[in-house]
């Protein structure tokens, strides 16, 4: 990989922090991603419940190939790799890099030992702490950036950790509690309408800190005028919806969903479940109540599309979101709360645009004019599943604090429930 090409699609130009500081970084996110793992048994790493998941041992060690991969192997003199087969284990989809193991059979690996997986981290951080304290290598600025791209790799990895674990915990009929968390009990305000007056305006990465290659480059975009919805749909509002047939009307629904839809794919949001006093939900704290005024979340593309034609309206647009996220201070019910699930909107105005749920816009995930995927195996990292999903944005209750911003583009298909997704409405003006 060149040096241009990284510069150009990973990160901004901006001067680059001491060497102590991004080895400090480095040491707490690395850390971060096991205190995730502490509240599991043993039992728990391996579990592969469907395709999408990955078992937790595999994230701990996928995340560390990263680093040896892309950093120790080309960068470090001498590094000695932990276990030659590790390449191919714990390799994600770069073909560049060789084979790799397939995705629906992580789960298959009971080996090696969580024990080993954890010892394979060890190896890595000392080695990565090596590295990092060479100031003077020759390749300083390719070290530091790749660095970066792998800091926010594993704060990927531990939305997914969250993710998956969730999963996992939920198909179990015995319904596990991953940890005790707090509750809320707030009423979710009235919904109101965020007026923008469109024109022409820029989306995109704006240069300024870490940025992925595929929030590049800022360009400009013309927005009819637009109302978007001061909140996220909640699950009262949701409940209505089912109540009023949905799931049986057709003319609510994309062909595909209604598709899916006869086919048994998806009847509700997951992990509802139908209950003798009501609707319960299973998340991370357990098997609990409902909550009728949190966010509904859960929801694939199908089932956002659909409401909003119920609802009358749509959903926003890409370049929609990010101009009225442009507008507020990015905080929220981010994973740093410790809530760990969506919870109500607290106050009146543009509310929860961070945190809480990613929200599905109307927009296909591709390129932005001008894009070019970066030369060798990281530009694998994006610009090759550019085609038939949608993108989400603003990060959910489980995504890193600084980890979010406006124009991260996070993309799923159209029929995944899995991930932390939910519903804004907007409208034409």
């Amino acid at each position: 990989m060149s040096k241009s090409s990284i510069n150009s699609s990973f990160a901004s130009e901006a001067e680059f922090p001491l060497y102590v500081s991004l080895a400090e970084q480095f040491a707490s996110i690395r850390s971060d991603s096991e205190l995730l793992c502490d509240p599991l048994e043993i039992e728990d790493y391996g579990v592969q419940t469907i395709v999408d998941v990955s078992p937790p041992k595999w994230h701990l060690a996928h995340t560390s190939w990263f680093f040896e991969t892309f950093l120790l192997v080309p960068y470090l003199n001498h590094y000695c790799e932990f276990h030659v087969d590790f390449k191919r284990l714990f390799n994600s989809y770069y073909e560049q890099v060789g084979a790799y193991h397939p995705r629906p059979e992580r789960g298959f690996l009971s080996r090696p030992k969580v024990s080993e997986v954890y010892a394979y981290r060890k190896h890595v951080d000392a080695a990565m702490q090596t590295l990092l304290s060479q100031a003077d290598h020759a390749q300083r600025d390719d070290i530091v950036r790749l660095t970066r791209i792998g800091l926010n790799h594993e704060q990927q990895h531990q939305e997914l950790l969250l993710t998956d674990i969730k999963h996992i915990l939920g198909r179990n009929p015995l319904r596990p509690v991953y940890k005790k968390l707090p509750q809320r009990q707030d009423k979710a305000p009235p919904l109101q309408w965020q007026a923008f007056a469109g024109g022409l305006t820029e989306i995109g990465h704006d240069g300024n800190g870490f940025g992925y290659d595929n929030e590049q480059p800022r360009h400009r975009v013309y927005l009819e005028p637009f109302n978007i919805a001061s909140r996220l749909v909640t699950n009262r509002e949701y409940a209505e919806f089912i109540e009023d047939g949905a799931y049986q009307r057709a003319e609510l629904w994309l062909s595909e969903g209604w598709g899916a839809i006869k086919a048994g794919k998806f009847a509700r949001p997951m992990y509802w479940e139908r209950q003798q006093d009501g609707w319960g939900q299973m998340t991370l704290g357990g098997l609990r109540a409902l909550d009728m005024e949190a966010p509904v979340c859960h929801v694939n593309y199908y089932e956002a599309c659909a409401y909003a034609e119920w609802a009358g309206k749509r959903l926003p647009t890409e370049s929609e979101w990010e101009t009225a996220a442009a507008s507020v201070v990015p905080t929220g019910n981010l994973r740093d709360s410790g809530y760990l699930q969506p919870m109500a909107a607290a106050q009146s105005g543009l509310q929860q645009m961070f945190g809480d749920v990613w929200e599905w816009t109307q927009t296909a995930y591709a390129a932005y004019p001008g894009f070019h995927a970066p030369e060798g195996a990281l530009g694998e990292y994006n610009g090759k599943f550019m085609c038939g999903q949608y993108v989400l944005k603003g990060g959910s209750c489980v995504t890193p604090a600084d980890h979010i911003r406006a124009s991260y583009r996070n993309f799923f298909y159209p029929a995944d429930q899995w991930q932390f997704s939910g519903i804004r409405l907007a409208e034409n003006n």
